[in-house]
């Protein structure tokens, strides 16, 4: 089992997400940052590469919001999403075709990956 870990961050309007590029699995879904945990790493170590990776910024890593298992035909995950907040650098679509900021009204129309779509779940359900 892989671990994943992936980033929730959010502005006055709305959260991250990155649509995957066709070419890689679960290609033209949308998805939040982040990528696998590499030996040595501990996930807020990950995920602070992968946010430098994929945004090309620098992200100051908080609590976890939530974890699951998710199984693929060709992959099983341990998938682990923390708050997070970018604290420097100019954001880019370093590794997704497009990103955006989605207001929590909007979240149901994105097609995301199975695991994002336990996300959006528990996001729709926060009362703000």
């Amino acid at each position: 089992m892989v671990t994943v870990v992936a980033a929730l961050i959010q502005t006055e309007t709305g959260y991250l997400m990155g649509l995957r590029p066709p070419h890689k699995a679960r290609g033209l879904t949308w998805e939040f940052v982040g990528g696998k945990v590499e030996a040595g790493e501990t996930p807020q170590q990950a995920l602070q590469r992968e946010c430098q990776e994929e945004l090309g910024v620098q992200v100051e890593v908080g609590p976890l919001f939530m974890e699951s298992n998710h199984t693929y035909p060709d992959l099983s995950i341990h998938f682990q999403l923390y708050h997070a907040t970018i604290t420097s650098g100019q954001m880019q679509p370093l590794e997704h075709v497009e990103l955006r900021y989605v207001p929590k009204s909007q979240l149901p129309d994105y097609i995301t990956a199975p695991e994002d779509a336990e996300i959006l779940h528990r996001l729709l359900q926060i009362t703000e």
